[in-house]
């Protein structure tokens, strides 16, 4: 049985090389025509999970999507995408021109191009996954107990939403600097880090995986909080509900009968790596985008896909359509970057990360959001922290906090009292020229530019 599966996993990886052979894939980098962006065109034979990787290059190269014309209906990936650098600017690195050339054109090989940006390559070092119900000083217990157990945190990412918390972390051994291979210490760091995880006496599970293998730290911690099923809604007994409602993404599934498509359209406040959230989220769902159109203005986002699941059909259920509506909205919510903003850089030593986040603990600030990273000796982190009750962040508690760490090592980067008054601001009133194509973005929008057709 295994040796058939085997085999026929083999020869679909040799038809997929022969199609490659007879269509290479030709991207097309355009300064000239759009005059705030760099246009991107890329052609290729259509596969599953395409969209997903292309965007996945794109957005790991801190590059904005600004707008995006998808169409891969039939047998053939025809995508446009507008996109800038961090600063809002053309892209003009000849490096990175360079490489979007190498990484989508004739010399792509989309099955391992995730592979090479934003991967952790952790051949030398133990990637940890954790997966538990989030609480104040989480991220402070865990990060004791690796000091503890003698080891080092250099790279990781936590991400919160709904209760909910998942981390990524790449660490080594103190001593050696090198990946744990020892079995024995490996049971250990798993279960002490799962009875952390355990601790407060909920009923959902809390899951430890170690692993040397290579991993997308972004794709894995939105698969593990689907699997976690963190687009569940829960109580929440505060005033932040409404406000929560407030900023809710505006996400609406149609079907057109017509075409046997699905349309899912998404309203919500632009941000980096929108696109890749809610893509990869219809990829994980099994879902695939035939055409699609992405727009922003200002800071607002639209997106619209016609889209299947991979059987051929468009949503099924009123239970289906919900639940995509849930576990868009979900991929969307877990980057907001909620709490105060603060950057550390220091030179990086053993136990910096447990001593920084017991410090937020002791003042009373939860870790909503973290990502770590250390280069050349350098620790590089930025926390989003609230405060572990609810109410402002007093600015006193954070100068009490830059004086112990250190004020040239902590930077706030936006400041409590101004992040109040954002969010006493009333919703703006939406104008009926928010988006730059208006009412064409409808139901059947792209039935006006003669783009879709049905090839089922």
């Amino acid at each position: 049985m295994d040796v058939s599966m085997s085999f026929s996993q083999d020869m679909d990886d040799e038809y997929e090389k022969l199609i490659r052979r007879m269509n290479p894939p030709r991207v097309v980098i355009d300064n000239d025509s759009c005059k705030n962006a760099t246009v991107i065109r890329v052609d290729s034979a259509n596969e599953y999970g395409i969209l997903l990787e292309v965007v996945q290059i794109l957005t790991d190269l801190n590059l904005t999507i600004t707008k995006a014309y998808i169409s891969s209906d039939g047998g053939w990936f025809m995508d446009v995408f507008n996109v800038t650098d961090q600063d809002g600017n053309k892209v003009t690195d000849e490096v990175v021109l360079d490489y979007i050339h190498k990484s989508l054109g004739p010399e792509a090989c989309f099955s391992t191009s995730m592979r090479t940006v934003g991967v952790i390559p952790s051949t030398d070092s133990t990637v940890i996954e954790l997966t538990g119900c989030d609480r104040p000083g989480l991220l402070s217990e865990l990060t004791a107990v690796l000091t503890h157990l003698k080891c080092s945190v250099l790279n990781a990412e936590v991400w919160t939403h709904n209760t909910r918390a998942a981390a990524v972390m790449q660490v080594t051994d103190d001593s050696t600097g090198c990946a744990i291979s020892d079995p024995e210490r490996l049971s250990r760091i798993k279960n002490l880090l799962r009875n952390v995880l355990k601790g407060s006496n909920t009923p959902r599970e809390a899951k430890t995986v170690l692993s040397h293998g290579e991993v997308h730290t972004d794709r894995r911690l939105h698969q593990m909080m689907f699997e976690d099923r963190d687009y569940e809604h829960r109580v929440v007994d505060d005033d932040s509900s409404i406000q929560d409602e407030r900023q809710r993404p505006d996400v609406c599934v149609d079907n057109w009968l017509d075409k046997d498509y699905s349309v899912v359209t998404v309203r919500c406040k632009d941000r980096p790596k929108l696109l890749f959230d809610t893509v990869c989220t219809l990829t994980d769902m099994q879902y695939v985008v035939f055409h699609g159109s992405v727009d922003t203005e200002g800071t607002d986002a639209y997106q619209e896909y016609y889209v299947r699941h991979i059987d051929g059909s468009p949503v099924k259920s009123e239970a289906e359509k919900q639940r995509v509506i849930l576990c868009l909205e979900a991929a969307i919510n877990r980057r907001v970057s909620e709490g105060l903003k603060l950057e550390l850089c220091t030179t990086d030593r053993v136990g910096l990360l447990s001593n920084v986040t017991r410090i937020f603990r002791e003042n009373s600030l939860t870790v909503t959001r973290a990502e770590v990273k250390t280069k050349g000796g350098k620790a590089l982190n930025t926390f989003y922290v609230s405060d572990a009750s609810g109410y402002s962040i007093d600015a006193k508690t954070i100068d009490v906090i830059r004086q112990t760490i250190g004020q040239t090592i902590l930077k706030v980067k936006n400041n409590p009292e101004e992040q109040q008054q954002q969010r006493q601001k009333p919703p703006s009133q939406e104008s009926p020229t928010r988006f730059l194509f208006g009412g064409l973005f409808k139901s059947k929008s792209f039935v006006n530019f003669g783009l879709v057709r049905s090839y089922s």
